[in-house]
């Protein structure tokens, strides 16, 4: 498998663990558990890539045949965080139309 491949699949898992947590912690972020996990695999993946970007260090988990615990780690860690960032602000908005039309 290639690199980015590997990658992206780290990100959503990590995005979708991420956006499900942060749910779970915060009953104002909730979606739904199936909206939960696809936001957040969707904000992990965007995250992630975009950490990738700006880190070099973390684009190649897979280089020259090895395996790197430290890139691994920062993209469990990137996909994680930012699945669970934007499952809170999709969350966010969800919930305050839902409250503005209820009003």
């Amino acid at each position: 498998m290639s690199e980015t491949l590997i990658n992206l699949i780290i990100q959503l898992f990590a995005g979708a663990a991420g956006g499900s947590g942060i749910a779970k912690a915060n009953k104002n972020f909730d979606l739904g558990p199936i909206a939960n996990a696809i936001v957040g695999a969707l904000g992990g993946a965007g995250g992630g890539s975009i950490l990738s970007s700006l880190i070099p260090a973390l684009a190649g988990a897979a280089g020259n045949g090895g395996f790197d615990i430290a890139v691994f780690a920062g993209q469990l860690v990137g996909g994680g965080v930012s699945g669970a960032i934007v499952t809170a602000i999709v969350g966010l908005i969800r919930n305050a139309l839902v409250q503005k039309q209820r009003a």
